[in-house]
């Protein structure tokens, strides 16, 4: 029987090597294979994922050779690690690619960005500026005031540049005292000089920013007057005679300084209308937008590079939260779209903390009827119903589209009653700058 098989396996072999060939004849030359018949494909080189599943495979055979045995069923606390771990992961990934966007830019510049950036209008000129020029345009702007009103200007610079808002309010309630006292004892000489060396007046108010100004637009001069019984001297602020037929003045000059609010630019919403487009839901935002400083930007690599420890081990709902309001605090703006019922994508810059409800008012003004009741669908279909929660608590920061939904009855009520419906919702000063996105 063996020998049987052997000679089974030999006829076999002899099959397979083809036609034979006499020694006398020539070396055959292989047939050409048609022009029409396409080469073979060259073979590729292992993917990274291949690589990397390979290279898992070759670690259990070699455990496995170890004599350790795999474990029948997954432990839950092994399973929820590794579902960590991948998290982590994919966390990672999403954050190199923002920071990336960061660092490297499209070739197009600003053409490739959503918005170009974060514009503030100013309260006192009108202008709108960029972010990075707001502080120093309102600066340049109250200063530029005390030509105007000088009493006005120094209680803005008192209030916007000083940023300690609890010393603003310490120095400002001692100050409304000095000229309570003038007002009320406008006899007593003693009420109407201050001295400039007093410790009081030294730790309260001459720290202020604009507060000496304050004191000469009222109608305080500084004087050097000798000290009693000494033969040194020491600097006052002394209230001019003229000012005590003004008392009313002062005393209106007080509650101006107790109840001014520092000067804030109001946040421009750059309002844009654009055509329906299939790019209404990529977003490409500028540095504007971050609110990392370059010392935050430090501690979030620290972070990353604690990120696997974080994965390994079970996270408490207190780790949870914290770490979901560290990542709500990462923008301090939100573009937001809205996309009617018609196509058109209405747009506006909004602060990342700011209420439903502005974004509800946004679009009410843009209406041509701002009566007509609506909603707002934010990814996924969610209805934002509730009005006084931030963007920031409702996922729609740094970016967001959502959808408009007419109130049904209220629509149908309107066909019914045969009322010529415009083309467009909007408003035609609006729909006359509508752009193309891009």
């Amino acid at each position: 029987m063996r020998k049987f098989f052997q000679e089974l396996k030999t006829d076999l072999k002899f099959k397979s090597a083809g036609p034979g060939q006499k020694l006398s004849e020539p070396p055959r030359v292989p047939k050409e294979k048609p022009k029409g018949e396409a080469a073979p494909r060259p073979r590729q080189g292992p993917t990274d994922e291949a690589q990397m599943a390979a290279a898992a495979a070759l670690a259990r055979m070699e455990l496995k050779g170890k004599g350790r045995a795999a474990p029948a069923r997954e432990a839950p606390g092994s399973r929820v690690r590794k579902e960590l771990m991948a998290e982590a992961a994919a966390r990672e990934k999403v954050l190199s690619m923002e920071e990336e966007d960061l660092a490297c830019p499209d070739e197009d510049g600003a053409s490739a960005l959503s918005v170009s950036g974060v514009y503030f209008i100013c309260p006192l000129t009108g202008a709108v500026v960029r972010k990075d020029q707001k502080e120093k345009h309102l600066r340049e702007a109250i200063l530029s005031y005390f030509s105007v009103d000088p009493v006005a200007a120094s209680i803005m610079e008192i209030h916007t540049f000083n940023k300690d808002r609890e010393k603003v309010r310490a120095g400002v309630e001692t100050t409304a005292k000095y000229l309570d006292n003038i007002y009320l004892h406008p006899e007593e000489e003693k009420y109407r000089k201050i001295k400039l060396q007093n410790k009081v007046f030294q730790e309260r108010i001459s720290c202020l920013e604009g507060i000496h100004r304050f004191f000469q637009a009222i109608g305080f001069e500084t004087k050097t007057l000798p000290v009693p019984g000494q033969e040194a001297t020491e600097e006052y602020y002394v209230l001019k005679e003229e000012m005590l037929t003004r008392l009313e003045d002062l005393r209106d000059y007080k509650e101006q300084l107790l109840n001014s609010e520092p000067v804030r630019a109001q946040l421009d919403r750059q309002l844009s209308v654009f055509k329906p487009s299939p790019e209404a839901a990529r977003f490409e935002l500028p540095n504007d937008f971050y609110s990392l400083t370059a010392e935050e930007i430090k501690r979030e690599q620290r972070l990353r590079t604690e990120a696997v420890e974080k994965a390994s081990m079970l996270r408490t709902r207190a780790m949870r939260e914290k770490e979901e309001q560290r990542e709500m605090r990462k923008y301090n703006y939100t573009l937001l779209r809205v996309r009617f019922p018609d196509g058109y994508i209405l747009q506006g810059t909004f602060y990342a903390r700011e209420l439903v409800s502005a974004l509800y008012t946004f679009v009410r003004e843009a209406l041509q009827d701002d009566w007509l009741p609506f909603e707002l669908l934010g990814p996924g279909g969610l209805k934002l119903t509730d009005e006084n929660l931030a963007f920031n608590e409702c996922g729609l920061v740094p970016a967001a589209l959502l959808t408009l939904a007419w109130d049904a009855a209220v629509m149908a009520d309107v066909q019914a009653a045969g009322e010529e419906q415009p083309a467009s919702p909007l408003k035609p000063e609006l729909l006359s700058r509508v752009q193309t996105l891009s």
